[in-house]
């Protein structure tokens, strides 16, 4: 089995099921492969935490059985190199929670980008992944993640770059045609080679800082991925069809948020 993004186990705490609800859902949008367990008793964490191994755990600060600060101490003591993140509505614990070497810290309401946020500077990294290699979800919206975490790119229009190269499987794309398709309604493509410069050196940095540029071949002109060097749902299934690792399956949706990919999923459709 392909190992990555699927390993990544979290745990979301909090006494409040509307609050554990919302915390989750937040959680899921982020990693929404990841194992994630949620509980609203701290005893229950902790037996969770006994037999299963987490790399994250999201815990609510005030709680009626306990407080998320002697949870995290347990937590730690069982695996001392998981991330704690706190969600309070209370700034007064940021000192206690800087004690604890936290990962990180959530003023509610919890949302989509604060978790986000966090994951994206996480003190450790997941230990169960077993792999440093990028996964690339083309099915459903398109998203790069390392390690389980979504990564996160200066310009919007990088990650819609980074989405072309992967759709056209390996092969050379010009500037030209790369600014031909990412501005398909401005008849004016050209003008835009300037900013897809700046986007191409975003691209390139983003992934160096992950020790994954090797990735990307670079030409006079133009643009590549390595499709050996990562591991991506839409390639899999192209070599396996339906068949083997359920998460790589094709259900029905490609890169939903980008027009141009119609095509393909038009190809995709008659296979």
């Amino acid at each position: 089995m392909l190992k990555g993004v699927f390993s990544l186990v979290i745990f979301a705490v909090d006494d409040e099921r509307l609050a554990l609800e919302s915390l989750i859902g937040a959680v899921r949008k982020c990693v929404p492969d990841a194992e994630i367990y949620g509980f609203r008793k701290a005893s229950e964490a902790i037996e969770g935490a006994q037999e299963k191994k987490a790399d994250i755990a999201f815990l609510d600060i005030e709680m009626r059985e306990t407080n998320g600060i002697s949870l995290a101490d347990a937590l730690i003591e069982l695996n001392p190199k998981i991330n704690i993140i706190f969600t309070t509505g209370y700034s007064e614990y940021a000192g206690k929670a800087f004690e604890l070497h936290a990962s990180g810290y959530i003023l509610k309401p919890v949302t989509v980008e604060k978790v986000k946020n966090e994951l994206m500077h996480l003190r450790y990294e997941s230990e169960e992944s077993g792999s440093s290699r990028l996964f690339v979800r083309a099915f459903g919206n398109f998203e790069v993640y390392q390690n389980g975490i979504p990564l996160r790119f200066q310009y919007n229009k990088t990650k819609e770059l980074f989405a072309y190269l992967i759709d056209r499987k390996g092969a050379v794309c010009s500037l030209e045609e790369i600014a031909a398709v990412l501005w398909e309604d401005d008849d004016s493509g050209k003008s835009h080679i300037s900013y897809l410069k700046n986007m191409r050196m975003d691209l390139i940095s983003t992934l160096k800082k992950q020790e994954a540029d090797d990735v990307i071949l670079r030409t006079r002109g133009g643009l590549a991925v390595i499709t050996e060097k990562l591991d991506c749902d839409y390639f899999y299934y192209l070599e396996h069809g339906n068949d083997g690792n359920r998460s790589y399956r094709y259900t029905g949706e490609y890169m939903t948020q980008y027009s141009w990919g119609e095509y393909t999923h038009g190809q995709l459709e008659r296979i």
